[in-house]
């Protein structure tokens, strides 16, 4: 009579399920972005960061025009005493994704924790 115990193969997947699960969320890499759903309800108009990238690739925070090598600089000293630090990224959309990228990066190594998309509401 021979069968087939799977008693140890589901305490292995078991375990192996649980290591997965640990180690998984620290091999990530990238940007984390938090994108607002298309369709919603408007924002309230609270203090907000705006970083703007135009079709020329210009940058600008709040509507003022700033270099990229000034924007870490300038957005560190935005939220040097704020707890909450979180921005709002809006970029026309024949922006070339390598450029938005490296916005991106300058927001985060500025010490951003949340990073919002802008987007346009759909239309129906």
């Amino acid at each position: 009579m021979a069968e087939i115990n799977v008693t140890p193969l589901v305490d292995v997947m078991l375990v192996l399920l649980v290591i997965f699960m640990v180690t998984a969320p620290m091999m990530q890499q990238g940007v984390d972005v938090n994108l607002p759903q298309a369709r919603g309800k408007a924002m309230a108009p609270a203090e907000r960061v705006v970083v703007s990238v135009k079709r020329n690739e210009d940058v600008l925070v709040n509507g003022s025009k700033v270099e990229m090598r000034e924007l870490q600089a300038k957005l560190a000293a935005m939220f040097r005493d704020k707890a909450d630090k979180e921005v709002f990224l809006q970029a026309d959309q024949s922006v070339p994704y390598g450029a938005v990228a490296r916005v991106m990066g300058e927001i985060r190594e500025a010490g951003i924790e949340k990073l919002g998309m802008v987007t346009e509401p759909l239309q129906k």
